[in-house]
Formats: C-alpha cells, sequence, structure tokens
C-alpha cells in the first residue's frame, strides 16, 4: 500500500551539508558539501531552502536557477491544488485525504517550513488512518530535525507516542523509538538515548531519519559513555549488527575495544581521533563535544584508578601516553569539581583513590532531596491558607 511507503522527506542530508559549509574549522569539507547541497538542493527543486542557504552565505545566489525552481514549484503546486479541487467536488474523503497528503509531502519536499507545517497539519485533520496519522506525525518530526526546531520535534514526538498507544504496528513502534533517541541525543540526555537506540538496532527501518551505518555510530557512541563495563560488552561488542558495521567505521571499534580491554593510551588516541573526524564535523553531536571527550576521560581514568588503591603519576602517564604534567593537570581539575575520587600527593608523586562510602552518599542523598520536598511543602501551606 501506498500508505506504506516512508518518503525520505525532506532530504536531511542537506542541514548537515548546510552546517558543514557554515563551519570555518571545517575549510577541507567545503567543496564536496557545496556540491552535494546543490545537489540535493536541484533533484528536489528546493527553491525555499535554496533561499535560506544563499541568505546565510553557505553558497553563492544563482538567480537563473532560482527562478526555474520557483518555476518548477508553482507548476507542481497548482497541479497538486487542481488535483484537491477535483477530489472535493467528485470524490469520497479517501481521495481528498491522498491529495492533500500529495500537497504537504510537496511543500515538505521543497523545504518551504511554514506552509508545509501547516499543510502536514490540514492533511493530519482530515486522513482516517491511524497508522497514516502517525506517518504524518513522524514527518512533522522530520521537519524539525530539519530546521532544527526542537519545540516542533519534542510536540510531534509525543503524538506520535499517543497515537502509537492506540494502536500502532510494529514497524512505526520501532521508527519512533529511533526519533526519540536521535532527539534525546540532541539534547544531551544520553542515557535515555541510549536506551531507545539500543532497542531498535536490532529492528532498525528508519533510513527516511538517518542512514543505517550512521545509526549504528551514534548508537556506539552514546553507548561507549553511557552503558556499564560489562553491558559494552554485551549489547555493543558482542552485538552482530554493531560487529557488521565496525569495519566500515573502525575508529569507533577501537574506541570501545581499547576502552573495555583497558588500553588506555590506544583509547586515548581512538577519541581524540574520532573528536576530529566524526564529532566536530556532526551537526548533531558538534555541541555536544567537548562534554563528550571529557566525559569519555573520566570514564577512563576512573575506571583504572578503582583497580587500585595508589598508583604514581609516572604510572599514570604512561597508561595514557600522555605526559605527566597532563595527568596531573587534569586529575587536578576533576577531582576539584567532584568528578574523581582521588587525591594527589605531589610530594611522592602519588594518586590515592578515596572511594566515597555507598552510605554516606545514600544519606546525603535522602537530606538533600528531603530539604527541597519540606520548601515545596512549606510553598504550597502558604498557597492553600
Amino acid at each position: 500500500m501506498a500508505d506504506e511507503v516512508v518518503l525520505p522527506i525532506p532530504n536531511l542530508d542537506l542541514p548537515q551539508r548546510f552546517f558543514t559549509l557554515k563551519t570555518p574549522s571545517l575549510t577541507h569539507l567545503h567543496e564536496n558539501a557545496k556540491e552535494q547541497l546543490l545537489s540535493g538542493l536541484k533533484n528536489d527543486q528546493m527553491a525555499p531552502y535554496y533561499r535560506l542557504v544563499t541568505s546565510a552565505d553557505a553558497i553563492p545566489l544563482d538567480q537563473t536557477l532560482l527562478d526555474s525552481m520557483e518555476k518548477a514549484n508553482a507548476e507542481e503546486l497548482q497541479k497538486l491544488d487542481d488535483r484537491l479541487e477535483e477530489a472535493k467536488k467528485t470524490e469520497g474523503e479517501s481521495e481528498i485525504s491522498d491529495a492533500l497528503k500529495a500537497r504537504a509531502n510537496h511543500l515538505t519536499r521543497i523545504g518551504d517550513k511554514d506552509r508545509s507545517i501547516e499543510a502536514q497539519k490540514l492533511a493530519l485533520e482530515k486522513t482516517p488512518g491511524l497508522g497514516s496519522r502517525i506517518d504524518i506525525v513522524l514527518t512533522l518530526v522530520r521537519i524539525g530535525f530539519f530546521f532544527g526546531d526542537n519545540n516542533l520535534i519534542a510536540d510531534n514526538l509525543a503524538k506520535a507516542e499517543k497515537l502509537i498507544d492506540e494502536g500502532g504496528d510494529w514497524d512505526r513502534r520501532n521508527r519512533l523509538k529511533v526519533y526519540k533517541g536521535v532527539h534525546l541525543v540532541s539534547i544531551r540526555q544520553l542515557k535515555r538515548g541510549e536506551e531507545q537506540l539500543i532497542d531498535a538496532l536490532s529492528t532498525f527501518t528508519a533510513t527516511e531519519l538517518i542512514p543505517y551505518n550512521d545509526f549504528v555510530a551514534l548508537t556506539v557512541i552514546v553507548s561507549a559513555l553511557s552503558l556499564k563495563r560489562v553491558d559494552l560488552k554485551k549489547k555493543i561488542i558482542g552485538s552482530p549488527e554493531v560487529n557488521s558495521v565496525l569495519p566500515e567505521l573502525p575508529i569507533l571499534g577501537d574506541l570501545v575495544k581499547n576502552l573495555y580491554d583497558c588500553h588506555y593510551a590506544k583509547f586515548f588516541i581512538a577519541l581524540a581521533t574520532l573528536e576530529q573526524t566524526y564529532l566536530l564535523p556532526s551537526r548533531l553531536l558538534s555541541p555536544h563535544t567537548r562534554y563528550y571527550v571529557r566525559e569519555m576521560r573520566i570514564l577512563a581514568y576512573s575506571q583504572l584508578l578503582e583497580s587500585y588503591r595508589s598508583l604514581t603519576l609516572e604510572s599514570l602517564s604512561g597508561a595514557f601516553g600522555v605526559s605527566i604534567e597532563f595527568v596531573d593537570s587534569e586529575l587536578s581539575r576533576f577531582i576539584a569539581n567532584g568528578r574523581l575520587h582521588c587525591s594527589i600527593d605531589k610530594v611522592h608523586g602519588i594518586v590515592e583513590t578515596t572511594r566515597p562510602s555507598v552510605k554516606k552518599t545514600q544519606y546525603e542523598t535522602v537530606v538533600k532531596r528531603g530539604d527541597i520536598l519540606l520548601n515545596a511543602v512549606q510553598r504550597l501551606s502558604k498557597v492553600l491558607y
């Protein structure tokens, strides 16, 4: 059935190319990004989006090209409007719904944000089938991803979840997991995002949102930080889906395997390479690069320190393949921020672990939450009385 075909609109590869062109540090990627962006714009006759990228000076304006695309857009929209009017006059609700969806999809394809959102919402109102309604809502989510509109994404993810709870099929449930996972990663809720991504790993079908290899890469990157060591082995390193893709993404294999095998010097090299080749160039991950790299380094330090009561700065620097001064500076910063439970004896050049008491931590948590609850009760009592 036509309803089962998920159109890859809008083309979510283009905002990535736009991001690359607008990032000065990625000049070595600009030529290829420009070619792919122009190719995508021409293929889908994206006059509105072409106006946006040229106004941002990502690519120079070609007025002849813009005029030809706008003419093609107007002609196609006129055909769709005529088809809709004909359906309203002579055909039934199903044909009207199909005409509305075709019109909305055209506006979505060409990157006309406001008109496409309005048209998709109108199509949603007039579409009776639950599956088709879910597909329209997920299209609105993709429009949100395309334009970086988190409110549009969040609102429509909530709508999609509600519709799927009413009786969505297996495929749409699994596609929603991917959409939710990518969104959660984009707003730095990495643990929740990892859970959604791993759940969808063996059932992935959402190629309209993200290519499969990119999905697996995102899952590995997030899971390396979020999963405990035993789960990393089970869910990522031992995953057939991941292992089928890792030969094409060797840096990710180096990252997780060296972290798991405690080869920290190689892990640091892999992390630095990942930062430059995958994180910073990614529209999705670039805003979180500093956070991710810092947290991964803390994770590696913690993993090593957990195994010893004390270590010399020299052995630590050797394990990580960096200078003693670098380790000293970095550990000092993380200790001061309460991120590592250890202390540095500068006189003897030793790092001593200071494992926190579990009972003490639980007690402090109870007291802190109790204070918050009492304050809330006091505020409520002032309102009521």
